[in-house]
């Protein structure tokens, strides 16, 4: 499966990035991390500071799949608005799940800041506005459920967001606690730190499932294997258990990345920006100035990407752009198309295996899929010593 094409941004952020081993004996862990994008670093990173044996395998280079095509937006709001979950969940469910997604951007910016090495995160507000004037009772009521349950949130009416912003839209709201970073440089940094801590990354070293060895799975890569008592799928959308394709949908998205901007004297807090309507338009700023845009997302992915479209497309979100900010001017010099999965209840897929005692997921399907990724790292880790919470798992497991 191709799961991006055109002219990434991000990789041309990292002049060297770091190079790992190939893998050229047999080898033991307690854990065997198949991946090498962001889910993947995260469960890295997160299990560096157990007691537990783990081995990372990448059948690529890290940072090239998925994550690379990655907008970079971390936000604890989801697509789904937390009154919309508060009807398909329960309250308690509801709340606790998105209470979770802002532990996890609280807990990306913990450990950003023991990175040794830029990683372009900075905390901003969101900007989530109507689209249209029907749209609008929408977000009084996301407002109200966000409010009551002690997110700290902005109401805004169109002449707010006009003196904020300069731009005209019927109402919004804004949410403090989000933040914007740079993934490839996230992803790097955070295999150089776990490997400082033990764990081994392997690249270009596909593995495939050879069976059990009494309590341990074994994985063949070429002409060696890994045994492994615990296994963690990171693999993103490219390879989907049986049980997440009936739950999941692929679509492709796309994306660019604008010439710098002088100065963003309208865009208050160089806020994330995204709609109501569906699929949604978003943009965000970059450290260097750029505005990356994305939307304009397709259900069906049967026809391929030409050059052409991606030029029709980039033109589209430039177009986007300058309905919000006419002054300025831009050109789109980074082009791509992505593919990306959206779980039919809004949730990512994290958890055991159904039915495989030892085997594990981390699938962040979704708009937040870094923001998943993060809480997955962190609730398997908990897995592993007995001590996760009940129903967060049972919430986000992969067998519901």
């Amino acid at each position: 499966m191709s799961l991006h094409k055109g002219k990434l941004y991000w990789p041309e952020t990292i002049e060297a990035p770091s190079k790992h081993r190939s893998l050229e004996s047999d080898q033991t862990c307690d854990v065997l991390i198949i991946g090498g994008g962001m889910a993947a670093a995260l469960c890295a990173e997160e299990l560096s500071h157990t007691r537990f044996k783990t081995i990372v395998v990448e059948k690529g280079e890290v940072a090239k799949g998925s994550s690379a095509a990655n907008t970079g937006l971390l936000q604890f709001s989801n697509d789904k608005m937390l009154h919309e979950f508060i009807k398909d969940l329960g309250e308690e469910k509801a709340v606790r799940f998105y209470k979770s997604c802002l532990e996890a951007v609280d807990e990306l910016q913990q450990v950003a800041g023991t990175l040794a090495g830029e990683t372009g995160f900075i905390r901003r507000p969101s900007l989530y506005y109507a689209s249209t004037e029907e749209d609008v009772n929408k977000l009084k009521k996301e407002y109200e459920a966000l409010h009551e349950h002690g997110f700290e949130v902005e109401y805004l009416d169109s002449e707010k967001i006009k003196e904020r912003f300069g731009f005209e839209k019927p109402a919004a709201i804004m949410t403090h606690g989000d933040a914007e970073v740079n993934p490839n440089q996230l992803i790097h940094r955070l295999f150089e730190s776990a490997e400082t801590r033990g764990i081994t990354v392997y690249e270009n070293a596909e593995v495939q499932e050879a069976g059990r060895d009494g309590e341990a799975y074994i994985f063949t890569s070429g002409d060696h294997s890994i045994r492994a008592e615990r296994v963690i799928y990171c693999t993103g959308y490219e390879t989907i258990p049986y049980r997440v394709k009936d739950l999941a949908d692929l679509n492709r998205s796309y994306a660019i990345a604008t010439s710098p901007v002088a100065d963003f004297p309208e865009w208050t807090y160089r806020a994330l920006i995204w709609e109501t309507k569906r699929p949604y338009f978003y943009m965000r700023t970059t450290e260097d100035g750029r505005i990356i845009a994305g939307g304009l997302d397709e259900e069906k992915m049967d026809a391929d990407v030409t050059d052409e479209k991606l030029e029709r497309n980039g033109d589209r979100l430039i177009k986007r752009i300058k309905e919000h900010f006419p002054d300025y001017e831009i050109q789109a010099e980074y082009k791509w198309c992505a593919t990306f999965g959206e779980s039919e209840d809004g949730l990512p897929f994290i958890g055991p295996h159904p039915e495989k005692e030892g085997i594990y997921y981390c699938l962040g399907f979704g708009g937040n899929g870094t923001v998943y990724s993060k809480l997955g790292a962190k609730l398997l880790c908990e897995m592993f010593h007995e001590e996760h919470d009940q129903e967060l798992a049972e919430l986000l497991d992969p067998g519901r």
